[in-house]
């Protein structure tokens, strides 16, 4: 077989200057590194840091190897993969404490642990209907209050002449707002920024993002996210309730607070992650629920990001906490509106009732709708095109706090400038009936009796808007005014999204599609004598809503549910599906979904769901890392602390391997422990000798791992003297006997699918032997991970 050789060169951040083979030092005041044990099967040298060069030559070694026509380079993904981000351990750790705890659990203890389970779910479905309920009401009421101050100072200095001041009023005023919402996202809590669905996307992946469950993050999330709608700017707060909702999750189903140190010693038993991966999966669903009255959907969302680990009953206590989220925003809602009882508001996002006699569609549409699909698949692509140049900007240059928050108050004065004089200029002036919808009319230059229809697109909150463009009658709107407010409208979106304020692009993006959607069926109204044919434009909005939102962020299944359950009417069904997956296809053509765009440039080794196509003559050897640092099952204590001391590794997981015969013979795998729970023997001083002695006061039980989770402490927090620095340390009852291993040999995508659907961390590759010759890990796989023009240079490499 070809030998690989590997040279991957990584470095931490602001430590580039360092030599390679300098020492590092070690923990109490140890002068000299002991070598550490490492099983290898070639010369590969993976040092953990920073991936800052990729070079991969190949030495072929027999002319075997040679006539099997390997390239002489292994396509990588150029991108950098930052070590910032760890894996989740998704899988079990059946060890001799885990087994033994679950062998004693009765029958009926497992009973109440399932009811605890469906009442944790209740509790996150009642919470974030509760968070929900609270953003609509903040953003209605302070909202409110801006847009009746700035109207009347519109009416007043229309008459008396000067609006000038009342622009810079608006403008004032949206700045303040969003300058609140930049600050405390800017300076507080940097991943409180954006929607918060692609972190979310990555934790149910299995990436461990630092901050992204904490009760910092949900408070900072909250209250931009208000700031950021009330301040104007183009976003939307259905977005974020999905982070809303994982938060939630991940702080309720654990039973305590790190953030707030409060222990509340309930629900103990799911602290480890697997466990709370199901919860924050639950807690996502609830957010979509509560954002878009969709519980069908929220449910849909968690299974396109983490079907992996899917079973009957977990969707069931989704689906419940979904139902009991959208349930209670429902009932706060209607207690709200003086109307209790009157559950007629599911979501954040009302999209209004859709009747079936004024939506009717034939088939000749669907050729049109089809179309539509294909338009918004290329417009949400150039969206994503410009907002990706647009963030890499703002990472090279936007990076500090202040600059942030700057920049935020620019683009929201920008938009209260763009929308004041659009409305200045527009000349689309429509009659106000006396069952008109609008709730801030601007008469502003109309004759009296009238109200400036491009008032209402951009004197409003976003979902107002859009339930408008969907509903309003005929003539309501004119052409220019649509294709202004859309051409405006998707710059100032794509410019919005990636500020340091808590928004969404959910909103924003039914609204370029509600409005150039409406727009077409205008046009196709003027251009044929039967106008009955395209009888309500309405219709159009909404196919153009879904083409747009299908376009920009790629989701197809959940987002054809949440489509129907939002409008509340299954007609239109079949054609959101068909412009959906149109949508996806002509954009993914061209440009990668917005969400996997941002995951890309945030340097996160996420896992598609597939290998590359045309990866199957790669095997695990060639994608392994090697060396492997190897721990004995009876270990030197001080090989322990200086194998986790050792920043140059920093690993996560070691192989642990045992001398079956005399001292010559390699040793072979006997289990896998974690970097955490050695972290914890060192602790709790788990010594042979002083277990020998009995000077140890208890046997450490699972609940000491748990007391410890998720916050670990580091090695350098671990004081070990220089005596029991001697000591043995046994490793049979903490390890995982049974880790998943693989041969060398196995293809590149049989590795993938065990690695993705197990939700592995680590996976030991051995020889015939069962002698461990490497270890493949996340960020080995997301290295190979290559898009369209990725396999396009690997399948000319292959041939």
């Amino acid at each position: 077989m070809a030998n690989i050789t590997k040279k991957v060169s990584w470095s931490s951040r602001g430590d580039e200057s360092g030599a390679a083979g300098e020492e590092t030092p070690l923990l109490n005041g140890s002068e000299q590194s002991r070598p550490l044990r490492q099983m290898s099967s070639g010369s590969t040298v993976f040092q953990i840091g920073r991936l800052s060069t990729v070079d991969l030559e190949e030495e072929i070694t027999t002319e075997e190897d040679s006539a099997r026509g390997r390239p002489k380079e292994i396509p990588h993904n150029e991108k950098l993969l930052s070590l910032k981000f760890e894996s989740l351990d998704y899988d079990n750790i059946e060890n001799q404490l885990f087994l033994e705890e679950e062998r004693r659990m009765s029958f009926m203890a497992f009973r109440c642990l399932e009811i605890s389970r469906w009442v944790i779910c209740g509790l996150i479905g009642f919470l974030t209907g509760l968070i929900a309920c609270f953003i609509d009401i903040a953003v209605e009421q302070l909202a409110g209050l801006k847009y009746k101050l700035i109207k009347e100072n519109i009416v007043k200095f229309t008459e008396a002449g000067g609006l000038s001041i009342s622009l810079l009023l608006w403008a004032a005023l949206n700045s303040f707002c969003v300058m609140f919402g930049a600050i405390i996202v800017a300076f507080f809590e940097p991943i409180a920024a954006g929607s918060g669905i692609p972190q979310i996307k990555c934790f149910l992946n299995g990436v461990k993002i630092p901050r992204v469950v904490r009760l910092k993050t949900l408070v900072v999330k909250v209250v931009g996210v208000i700031f950021s709608v009330v301040g104007g700017l183009a976003v939307g707060k259905e977005g974020p309730m999905i982070h809303s909702g994982a938060v939630l999750a991940a702080g309720v189903s654990q039973g305590r607070s790190t953030s707030l140190k409060r222990d509340f010693k309930i629900f103990e038993y799911f602290r480890r992650d697997t466990e709370k991966r199901d919860f924050v999966s639950a807690g996502a669903a609830a957010g979509v629920s509560a954002a878009f009255g969709a519980p069908v959907g929220g449910v849909l969302f968690s299974l396109e990001e983490g079907a992996s680990f899917w079973n009957q009953m977990l969707t069931w206590r989704i689906f419940f906490a979904s139902m009991i989220s959208t349930f209670t925003l429902n009932f706060f809602l209607s207690i709200y509106h003086n109307k209790p009882g009157d559950l007629s508001n599911p979501g954040l996002i009302n999209f209004g009732r859709f009747e079936s006699e004024a939506m009717e569609y034939n088939l000749y549409e669907i050729p049109l709708f089809i179309a539509m699909g294909a338009i918004g698949g290329g417009l949400g692509a150039f969206f994503n095109f410009l907002n990706y140049w647009l963030t890499i900007f703002r990472i090279r240059y936007v990076h500090r706090p202040c600059l942030q928050v700057m920049e935020a108050m620019l683009v929201a004065a920008v938009t209260a400038t763009v929308a004041f004089v659009m409305i200045y200029f527009s000349t689309d002036c429509q009659p106000l009936g006396p069952d008109h919808t609008e709730e801030y009319p601007l008469q502003l230059f109309c004759a009296d009796g009238e109200y400036n229809s491009m008032a209402t697109t951009f004197f409003n909150t976003p979902e107002r808007s859009v339930r408008s463009l969907f509903h309003n009658p005929t003539g309501t709107y004119n052409a220019l005014t649509l294709g202004l407010f859309t051409l405006t409208y998707f710059f100032l979106a794509c410019w919005t999204y990636g500020l340091a304020v808590s928004a969404g692009v959910f909103i924003p993006s039914l609204l370029i599609g509600a409005a150039w959607g409406r727009l077409c069926g205008i046009l196709l109204a003027s251009t044929t004598s039967t106008a009955s044919l395209w009888t309500d434009p309405g219709k159009y909005a909404l196919i153009g809503a879904a083409a747009q939102l299908g376009g920009i962020v790629r989701m197809t299944l959940s987002l054809t549910v949440i489509m129907v359950e939002a409008t509340g009417n299954v007609t239109y069904g079949l054609p959101i599906m068909l412009v959906l997956m149109t949508a996806k296809i002509v954009g993914d053509y061209f440009q990668e979904g917005l969400y996997d765009l941002h995951i890309k440039l945030g340097s996160v080794p996420f896992l598609h769901w597939e290998a590359p196509a045309t990866s199957h003559w790669l095997t695990a050897r060639e994608v392994m890392s090697s060396p492997v640092t190897c721990l004995n099952r009876i270990e030197k204590v001080g090989t322990i602390v200086d194998t986790l001391s050792n920043t140059s590794t920093n690993h996560n997981g070691f192989p642990v391997v045992v001398q079956v015969s005399g001292d010559d013979e390699p040793a072979k795998l006997c289990g896998l422990i974690l970097r955490s729970q050695l972290i914890v023997l060192l602790k709790h001083k788990v010594f042979v000798e002083l277990a020998r002695s009995r000077l140890t006061q208890r046997k450490l039980q699972l609940k000491d791992f748990r007391d410890a989770y998720p916050r670990f402490p580091p090695i350098q927090s671990i004081h070990v003297s220089q005596d029991e620095r001697e000591c043995m340390m046994d490793l049979t009852e903490f390890m995982n006997p049974t880790p998943y291993t693989v041969p060398q040999d196995t293809s590149l995508p049989r590795v993938f699918k065990l690695f993705r659907a197990l939700g592995l961390r680590h996976l030991v590759v051995v020889d015939d032997d069962n002698r461990v010759v490497g270890l493949v890990t996340r960020k080995d796989l997301a290295r190979y991970h290559v898009g369209k023009h990725g396999l396009e240079e690997l399948h000319l490499a292959q041939t």
